[in-house]
């Protein structure tokens, strides 16, 4: 009797055991791919870093400019794409959409893949052909005149008339003039541009347009690499290079931009710790002064036309030698207004510019006259 009644007490204990078994399988089972995941997760996001710094591009210093930018002569172009697919794309993650550039090579037709996708703020709400970021394929681009260009700006007109197209040719000026003063400023080329719709095969417009240097090339030539520093004071930068640029934009009437917000602006890193500021994008500018151009609410300047001085006080030291350089440039930069792409200027927009010019010059025409604006500086609180 008592052997009877003690297996089905060991087969129920047996049975029990085997339960506690399959449960703790199971749960290690379910908990191992959790930890393998994570661990999975982690070496990915390891590789993934590892690919990024093995891929980045080391600065170099330029062995040649690239053939694009070689020249100054305007280049007769035609982009084709889908334009009512451009206009539709908004927004900081718009797809690269397909293009084409059509050109002269050596007198005949060629034709160019590209690929493009918008960019931009206030053009890209505001303007008929947004402004775009152009992508060439090295394979496809060697041993062309687009060779070595990557991935250069578009600045399109922005509505098709001949003023807004003006407005083009007197930004483009402004590049012209930040070249004299500084290598750190990015390469321009003017282009006559005609935009034929992919969908319809007509014309749209024909109108000057700009390609701007890809940012990574002009950090990589000043062996140097682009870094997002918000918040960066006068004691980051190299002071000299930061003064030169504030006296430009008040030079051209600029108030729209920031160094220390990143705005219109780009900052280069360079291999021996300097901290380089970089503007760009001066249709805002009192220099240009288009229809569209207000400046900033908080400002207290009735119009762009207003200089106003934006330099820190703290560059005080600085700015003589910036006022230098812009005083040894004088000649060449009225130089610019009268060669071969000024003469495509309207003669009255020409007398106008230099006008503004000429004031600027008038108000720093002796140290004590330049020392009177320097010290209109902006103090940090």
């Amino acid at each position: 009797m008592t052997a009877d009644t003690s297996r089905p007490a060991r087969a129920a204990r047996s049975l029990r055991g085997s339960t506690f078994l399959a449960l703790a399988l199971l749960l290690t089972c379910s908990l191992v791919p959790a930890r393998l995941s994570a661990q999975d997760d982690r070496s990915a996001a390891a590789k993934k870093e590892r690919k990024e710094k093995k891929t980045e591009k080391e600065p170099k210093a330029e062995k040649e400019v690239p053939p694009f930018f070689q020249s100054e002569a305007p280049l007769a172009m035609t982009l084709t794409t889908n334009i009512k697919q451009i206009r539709h794309d908004k927004g900081d993650d718009a797809p690269w959409r397909w293009a084409s550039l059509t050109y002269d090579s050596a007198g005949k037709p060629a034709q160019m893949p590209i690929k493009i996708h918008t960019r931009g703020i206030w053009r890209l709400r505001n303007c008929n052909f947004p402004p775009v970021r152009l992508n060439f394929n090295n394979k496809d681009a060697k041993g062309t005149l687009f060779h070595d260009l990557e991935h250069p700006k578009l600045v399109s007109y922005c509505r098709d008339t001949d003023p807004y197209e003006q407005y083009i040719l007197q930004e483009y000026q402004l590049y012209r003039i930040y070249q004299l003063l500084t290598p750190v400023s990015h390469r321009v080329r003017l282009v006559k541009l005609a935009y034929v719709d992919s969908a319809s095969g007509k014309k749209e417009a024909e109108r000057y347009a700009i390609i701007q240097e890809d940012p990574n090339q002009l950090a990589s030539r000043n062996l140097s690499k682009i870094v997002k520093m918000k918040g960066a004071g006068p004691s980051d930068f190299e002071p000299n290079d930061l003064a030169l640029a504030y006296l430009f934009e008040y030079f051209i009437g600029n108030l729209d931009f920031s160094f220390n917000g990143l705005h219109n602006t780009e900052l280069l890193a360079t291999m021996d710790g300097r901290i380089l500021p970089v503007a760009y994008d001066f249709d805002f500018s009192g220099a240009v002064n288009t229809s569209y151009a207000v400046p900033p609410p908080d400002y207290g300047v009735p119009n762009v036309r207003t200089r106003k001085f934006m330099g820190y006080c703290e560059l005080m030291d600085a700015y003589p030698g910036a006022l230098a350089v812009l005083q040894a440039k004088k000649e060449a930069i009225y130089g610019l207004y009268h060669d071969e792409i000024g003469k495509l200027m309207n003669p009255g927009t020409v007398r106008e510019t230099l006008e503004y010019f000429d004031a600027f010059y008038k108000d720093v025409r002796t140290p004590n006259d330049a020392k009177r604006i320097f010290e209109r500086c902006v103090r940090r609180g």
